[in-house]
């Protein structure tokens, strides 16, 4: 059986609605408070913009209908005494009754023909004066006549075509009209205003847990102490709850790592201590010497693979002089014969674990040391990220290498990313370290010719 075509004209549609959607989205707010903001006042707002329309509309048009029945009344009786009265008798009678009695102000002028008729009012729906004016005139004095509604906004103007004259009539517009349209308005915006106070002051409260919980998850996967207890509505507090109970098991998992990685170290440190104790009962000569070198580059080894394993995870967070570091980082380059410059911007404070952090840049300035003669340090703080660039000139990393060097235990020919014991770990401690500050390190080229190592951690 063979599949029905999808029409080319739903595909179409279905396009059209798709670029719509991308479109909205785009323009929409990112935020949640924000389109929290827009869920519950937009409804609201057009809900009841609909209902007031509506319902002040009807009850404005009924009042106007018996407003304008009422001077089409007067004026039609005025017509009935002048058709009774002709001549400037009854005109100045007619005008008189109208002055006095009906608020009106009437003039019989000579026959001529009506004006054009005018083009509606623009706010046509917001103004039924025109129409019910009209209508009641058309059903109560059955003559030509011509209305202007539009010129002077506070009366209108009426030409009545008689046998032999001409009856102008200027009336009070609230004779014949009950504006609705600025209570409308008044009424939607003092009501919109108030959903909004309401809607911000309550949606502030209930965002205000979920932005303390992000803080408290991203202060924790920076390795910063974490002080939070779940508030808010319940499935906040719940999601709060998981967090503190995830923290607790990750936390359990570092203290036992922790605590076996103590034991191993134990153990083999007392094995170490006693091949050192056999060495030094031993005779001096060349073998001896071949042994001890073998015993501390195994000690050297093994401190690099339980710092690798242990990743400084224990340590506390504090505040630093990171120009400071980076001084000190130059002064140990250059006591190696390496010309070293640093360059600072920004404030130097930064919280970080201090031992970690400074772990991570001496295997980086280290890297560059035994491949470089010339050294470059740069750090950049600003509101959000501190950035630390370590650039040589040494041979560099091929782009193809530039990130399967991270990997533990990985080496290239020249033995870029090995650390001073040999073991391929200092780009993985590095990036271990950096990762866990809630940050990551690059490679790039360097502006001297060789690598360029960033480091790139949030504050």
């Amino acid at each position: 059986m063979q599949p029905v075509p999808f029409p080319a004209y739903l595909e179409k549609a279905a396009a059209i609605w798709r670029a719509g959607a991308r479109r909205l989205a785009a323009i929409l707010p990112k935020g949640l408070y924000a389109r929290s903001l827009l869920i519950v006042i937009l409804p609201m707002v057009l809900l009841q913009g609909a209902i007031a329309y509506v319902f002040m509309e009807r009850h404005w048009q009924l009042t106007t209908s018996q407003l304008s029945a009422a001077v089409t009344r007067d004026i039609a009786g005025l017509i009935e005494f002048y058709n009774v009265m002709p001549g400037p008798k009854g005109e100045d009678e007619a005008q008189r009754i109208a002055s006095e009695k009906l608020e009106l102000d009437v003039a019989f002028l000579p026959l001529e023909p009506l004006p054009p008729v005018l083009p509606k009012p623009f706010f046509s729906l917001l103004d039924p004066l025109h129409k019910s004016l009209s209508t009641q005139l058309a059903r109560q004095v059955g003559r030509p006549f011509w209305i202007d509604t539009v010129g002077r906004s506070s009366v209108i103007e009426i030409r009545i075509q008689l046998d032999n004259a001409l009856m102008r009539v200027f009336a009070r517009r609230s004779a014949a009209y009950a504006s609705n349209s600025h209570i409308f308005f008044v009424w939607m915006a003092g009501t919109s205003l108030f959903l909004i106070a309401v809607a911000i002051a309550f949606l502030r409260n209930q965002i205000r847990p979920i932005l303390k919980l992000a803080e408290a998850a991203e202060n924790f996967g920076k390795g910063r102490e974490v002080d939070y207890r779940p508030t808010g509505a319940r499935e906040v507090r719940q999601a709060g709850h998981a967090f503190i109970e995830m923290k607790r098991r990750v936390a359990r998992a570092i203290d036992q790592r922790t605590a076996m990685l103590n034991g191993v170290s134990h153990d083999l440190r007392t094995i170490l201590t006693r091949f050192k104790l056999s060495l030094a009962l031993m005779d001096e000569g060349p073998d001896a010497e071949a042994m001890n070198k073998d015993v501390l580059e195994m000690q050297s080894m093994l401190e690099a693979y339980l710092a690798f394993a242990r990743g400084d995870l224990g340590e506390p967070s504090a505040t630093i002089d990171m120009r400071a570091l980076l001084e000190e980082l130059q002064s140990d380059a250059e006591r190696h014969g390496h010309s070293t410059a640093i360059r600072f911007e920004g404030e130097s404070g930064v919280t970080v674990r201090p031992n970690a952090f400074k772990r991570c840049l001496s295997n980086l300035v280290a890297n560059a040391q035994r491949h470089g003669d010339r050294i470059a340090i740069g750090a950049l703080r600003d509101e959000r990220y501190l950035t630390i660039t370590v650039d040589d000139d040494g041979p560099g990393i091929p782009p193809d290498k530039r990130e399967i060097v991270f990997r533990p235990f990985f080496r290239l020919d020249e033995a870029r990313n090995q650390d001073e014991a040999g073991t391929g770990l200092g780009l993985a401690i590095a990036r271990d370290i950096a990762r866990s500050h809630g940050g990551d390190i690059t490679l790039a080229d360097s502006p001297l010719g060789g690598l360029r190592a960033a480091v790139r951690i949030p504050v």
